[in-house]
């Protein structure tokens, strides 16, 4: 497996928000990790630092042969949790901070996603480019009761109100996806920096080009930039095609 993660400022936040990493064990098994800290907020990109950093340290402790990744994985993410609803309590200016935290955990061409928020996981194949994740926002409440369609959230004012957020309540539980490495696949991890700016057709059009991996990413935020670039922009790229690079 193959990967590349990039982040960057945008072009109006002073601030990148963001953070995203990906960590490999001796055991083979690799971590993918990007969250966007809230928007709006005190202190987001502390709670995102604080997101990924202690996932680095939990995985670095995680022992399979004990504890399943989906318990695993739960378990971490209420760590976390608490661990920035502590924070928040106890600086002065960090109130009301939390993130959007996704979490893949891949063991040879399996993996297992959790996810809370709004940054979203994308599966692509050459053919085709599906959303793994569902966005825990408020606009998609609107889309469930049958208030608004997908074309009317794509504007809604409040499109970017989540409705779930770690270290913005006391207790929090993700949603889970499992996902398998196909021939030629590609999972794109990335925040709505990037999701809002750019179409499923055009994202998939840069993956599958002749580029290198690292290239692509590059274009990617290149292209989230240059079609407004409001917010920070970060991804991760996970491409089982050797080729790539």
């Amino acid at each position: 497996m193959e990967f590349v993660v990039k982040t960057d400022v945008g072009m109006r936040r002073t601030v990148n928000e963001d953070r995203a990493d990906v960590f490999v064990r001796s055991d083979g098994r690799i971590l993918a990790v990007i969250a966007d800290g809230m928007g709006g907020h005190n202190a987001g990109d502390v709670a995102s630092e604080i997101a990924i950093s202690e996932f680095k340290r939990y995985f670095a402790a995680y022992n399979p042969a004990i504890v399943k990744a989906k318990d695993w994985l739960t378990y971490t993410f209420q760590s976390i949790n608490q661990a920035i609803v502590q924070h928040s309590a106890v600086n002065v200016g960090c109130e009301g901070m939390g993130t959007t935290l996704i979490a893949g955990l891949f063991e040879k061409n399996k993996g297992i996603i959790a996810h809370v928020g709004d940054s979203r996981v994308y599966e692509l194949l050459p053919n085709s480019i599906a959303k793994i994740t569902r966005d825990h926002s408020y606009v998609n409440v609107l889309i469930d009761s049958g208030e608004i369609n997908e074309e009317q959230a794509k504007t809604h004012p409040k499109k970017n109100v989540l409705m779930k957020a770690v270290g913005t309540e006391h207790t929090i539980q993700p949603d889970f996806h499992e996902v398998e490495f196909q021939p030629n696949s590609i999972f794109l991890f990335c925040t709505d920096g990037l999701s809002n700016k750019l179409n499923d057709p055009f994202i998939h059009t840069i993956l599958y080009s002749k580029d290198s991996l690292a290239e692509k990413g590059t274009q990617l935020i290149e292209e989230a930039n240059r079609a407004g670039g409001e917010d920070n922009i970060s991804l991760i790229i996970l491409s089982n095609n050797s080729e790539e690079v």
